[in-house]
């Protein structure tokens, strides 16, 4: 199981730095691997991405691909939805929350593999202060209900008004450790998170990273992202099959 556990890890990291999304493969993993129940493996895993955001940003940072305006815009709406989301997750059934993860996870795999097509926005059209706003609120109350991070619902909600693909995942990575940052607070306030089984995690979720964060930047990222996809679809189907 312990394996296991470190193969997801690297697996998740990795697609954390090349396509933005992917931690919320972490969630089920937890709970099916680590035995953890689902409250504590979504505020375990939100506390991870703590770490995994900031390795991402900084490598993205050097490599120029962040946008430091539109990050701060989503970054500002995300900080106080995390935490109210956080809240709202101590106060779901364990059954009912398993069952909204699984939702939004496959839900989320069907965007990527099936995003609505629009014009790319580019130059000094890329999104107002409102909009931004508006994405960050999104994702960080998603992040703080599920455990997912932030990227998983700023990346397709992005992507689907016509973002640059690498301009989006540069700005997830950052709102990543926003959205861990106020949704940890709340998950130590009002759930639990299991330090020890942080501890292991984490170290291979930072080299998957550093291995995404260089195929984000080299490689053609649509395989990956419909791979993510799929990983999603079928990872939420699991859930929600095993909640029923």
């Amino acid at each position: 199981m312990i394996g296991a556990l470190i193969a997801l890890s690297l697996v998740v990291g990795a697609l954390i730095g090349a396509v933005g999304i992917g931690g919320i493969l972490l969630v089920p993993g937890l709970v099916l691997l680590g035995q953890l129940g689902i409250h504590q493996a979504s505020a375990t895993a939100l506390f991870t991405f703590l770490f995994t955001g900031i390795a991402s940003t900084w490598l993205f940072a050097r490599r120029g691909s962040l946008d430091v305006r539109a990050s701060a815009w989503v970054c500002a709406g995300a900080v106080l939805s995390s935490f109210a989301g956080a809240y709202v997750n101590s106060l779901t059934n364990a059954l009912v929350l398993a069952r909204i993860i699984g939702t939004v996870i496959a839900l989320a795999g069907l965007n990527v593999l099936f995003p609505l097509r629009r014009p790319v926005v580019s130059g000094e059209s890329r999104g107002g202060p409102a909009l931004l706003l508006g994405v960050g609120a999104a994702a960080g109350f998603g992040s703080g209900l599920t455990g997912a991070g932030g990227p998983l619902f700023s990346v397709p909600i992005m992507l689907g008004l016509g973002f640059p693909p690498l301009m989006t995942i540069g700005v997830s990575q950052l709102l990543q450790v926003i959205s861990a940052v106020s949704g940890t607070l709340g998950n130590l306030a009002y759930g639990s998170v299991d330090f020890r089984v942080a501890l292991w995690i984490t170290p291979f979720e930072l080299i998957g990273v550093a291995v995404g964060v260089t195929i984000a930047h080299r490689a053609n990222v649509t395989q990956l992202r419909r791979a993510a996809g799929w990983l999603c679809v079928v990872s939420g189907a699991f859930i929600l099959l095993r909640g029923v």
